[in-house]
């Protein structure tokens, strides 16, 4: 990518109605276009990033036996009245529609119904299970408020995993593996030592559900966490009972502001009864299938990562995500020399790159590349040139090397 043949621009300040730190950083930084209060175009740097995250999810639940789908986001008015959740009095998040023949129409907030629904035509014998599909799929949902940049959006990216398992044990344990599978997603995302497995609440169908929580300043939520034991409740279900129940003590929990990433959510047999999901099992008897709801919010991920990983500069993202491994600056005529025979070497040995070759000043380039984030910044000048080096500052610590071109290629390929 060279930064004089990209439509975007950075700019010195984010819009006066943008309140999150997030949302300020990603559109000073170019990443995303805000269209208007918790809706966010996503610029080809931050679609990099979406993209990128979206590709660790999906390894880790291939990895547990996931089958990635796509759904459609228009939701049948019908199908949502058999499970009691169209109306507004029972989900305020809605978006609704009528189509031009007259009916109804519902904008996906979520995928429960529909999925399970589908479900009806695809599992008939104890033979088809268990069955685990996901999505990526933006979902709309009209919040009252929407103050906390991409982290709470009435348009965002999530991924919705559903299982369908045979019996309460065959759902435990893909539940279990799906708790699993989601800490290393948000290891590999680089928050996994900020971010606990929290005990909430589980509504009409168990007693609890459990979430993702990142611990951040920024966050909407009350957790009370466990730091020994790792785990934490959210203050939504702290009661002595609860506290009882899952051995803590509550001098040993400390009180946090946190953003939910994730959320895991057992159905029991309930909604396949409502939407008639039912096999016949070994004896011929019939059998409803028992469902569980795996969720992550991509972009909501990729928002509380620039709100934790940044400094007074800029963006400071991690590598597995970040949209390119080098941002490449060329300063003077002879740095612009050495700095395309670098793109082009870094580009053969299969290293994404950001150049810099804009007709700026050096302080201007060297600004954008801090706001940025990119991990590594290479800077190519008169000096450097000369001197047959490059100058390799680490954007994560203030700290500067001088290498050769080769000694850049193995220190990236480490």
């Amino acid at each position: 990518m060279r930064l004089s043949t990209n439509f975007v621009k950075t700019r010195k300040q984010a819009p006066s109605d943008e309140e999150a730190k997030n949302a300020q950083l990603l559109i000073r930084a170019g990443y995303i276009h805000k269209e208007m209060a918790g809706v966010y175009d996503y610029l080809p740097l931050g679609l990099k990033v979406v993209e990128n995250i979206k590709q660790i999810v999906r390894e880790e639940m291939d990895s547990i036996g996931g089958q990635e789908l796509l759904m459609s986001s228009l939701q049948r008015k019908d199908l949502w009245e058999r499970t009691d959740r169209w109306s507004d009095e029972q989900v305020d998040v809605w978006f609704k529609s009528q189509l031009a023949n007259g009916s109804d129409v519902g904008f996906g907030w979520s995928h429960e119904e529909p999925i399970t629904d589908m479900m009806t035509t695809k599992i008939n014998s104890y033979r088809d299970l268990p069955v685990y599909v996901y999505q990526f799929q933006n979902k709309l949902r009209n919040e009252l408020r929407a103050k906390s940049g991409i982290m709470r959006g009435r348009e965002f990216l999530m991924k919705d995993l559903y299982s369908y398992s045979i019996d309460d044990d065959s759902h435990q344990k893909f539940y279990d593996a799906a708790k699993d599978a989601y800490m290393r997603v948000f290891d590999r995302l680089g928050i996994g030592d900020k971010t606990f497995l929290t005990f909430a609440s589980g509504g009409d169908f168990t007693q609890f559900s459990h979430e993702f929580q990142t611990i951040c300043d920024a966050g909407e939520d009350i957790i009370y966490l466990d730091q020994e034991k790792q785990i934490a409740v959210n203050k939504e279900v702290l009661t002595e009972d609860v506290l009882e129940q899952l051995e803590l003590q509550r001098d040993n929990l400390e009180e946090l502001k946190a953003v939910e990433v994730g959320n895991i959510f057992s159905f029991g047999t309930a909604k396949s009864e409502e939407l008639n999901l039912a096999f016949t099992d070994e004896g011929g008897q019939q059998q409803h299938v028992v469902l569980g709801s795996y969720g992550i919010g991509i972009t909501r991920v990729m928002g509380v990562i620039a709100e934790l990983m940044a400094d007074d500069d800029g963006l400071i993202w991690p590598t597995n995500i970040a949209p390119a491994r080098v941002h490449l600056v060329s300063i003077g005529e002879d740095g612009v020399k050495q700095a395309n025979t670098v793109y082009d070497s870094l580009l053969e040995a299969g290293v994404d790159v950001i150049y810099d070759d804009r007709d700026i000043s050096p302080g201007a380039k060297l600004a954008d590349a801090d706001l940025i984030g990119v991990p590594i910044r290479v800077v190519a000048s008169q000096r450097t040139a000369k001197d047959g080096v490059l100058e390799v500052k680490t954007r994560a610590v203030d700290d500067k090397e001088m290498l050769d071109l080769q000694a850049l290629l193995a220190k990236l390929s480490n």
